[in-house]
């Protein structure tokens, strides 16, 4: 697969775009086809369920375009122990990158220990040679509980935070990047998904202070 010779009006953005294949109804044929996509404008990554992380991984040898699995998404309501395995399942199957549901029951519980220890535990399990992402699902959360959750990612060492919108629908907004900014300063890197659309909202966001973006609409956005 040879990267496209062409220049698309914002594929300068293509390297900041993690390519979402997500939909619940997702099928294999339509999977393959995002994965030759993201070759073509070469996009960060893609992003799939961890059914697809062998498929996608073989599509995508030989590239620069990562697999990227979510572990406990969207809810996190397995058990620790399901999720360390899911995170064992998905890097032995070809995913380098990866992005770690929080315990939200546990953050609403307030046992913020039991949080930063299973995040730690995820982190481990998946090694340094992978990068993850531990998910801020900011909607979920009170104004005590967003700030107790991006300290205890800060302090985990994750080399990404992702906000996610995934439960509330909410588009991604740059005043939330600046405002995780405030909390977790410029230590680990931002990822934010929900609703991007254009080209022109990602320079928004990037001037925020993100540097990844999770996108299904990638192909139009590199594009214009």
């Amino acid at each position: 697969m040879d990267a496209n010779p062409t220049q698309p009006k914002y594929g300068f953005l293509a390297s900041a775009i993690e390519h979402s294949l997500l939909n619940p109804d997702m099928d294999e044929k339509r999977m393959l086809s995002g994965c030759r996509a993201a070759v073509r404008y070469g996009f960060a990554n893609v992003c799939v369920t961890p059914y697809f992380v062998t498929a996608a991984s073989r599509c995508l040898a030989g590239t620069n375009v990562k697999v990227s699995a979510p572990v406990g998404f969207p809810h996190c309501a397995a058990s620790l122990m399901s999720r360390l395995a899911e995170i064992r399942w998905c890097v032995q199957n070809g995913a380098k990158e990866l992005d770690l549901s929080l315990n939200i029951v546990a953050v609403k519980s307030g046992r913020y220990d039991a949080v930063y220890r299973e995040l730690c535990q995820m982190l481990d399990s998946a090694g340094s040679s992978v990068v993850c992402k531990a998910i801020y699902e900011q909607g979920l959360y009170s104004d005590e509980e967003k700030r107790k959750v991006l300290e205890l990612i800060e302090k985990s060492r994750a080399p990404y935070l992702k906000i996610s919108n995934a439960l509330t629908g909410k588009k991604a907004a740059a005043e939330d990047v600046r405002f995780v900014r405030s909390v977790i300063g410029d230590r680990i890197g931002v990822k934010i998904d929900g609703g991007i659309k254009t080209g022109e909202a990602v320079l928004e966001l990037m001037d925020a202070g993100a540097q990844r973006f999770g996108c299904s609409a990638s192909v139009a956005i590199v594009t214009g």
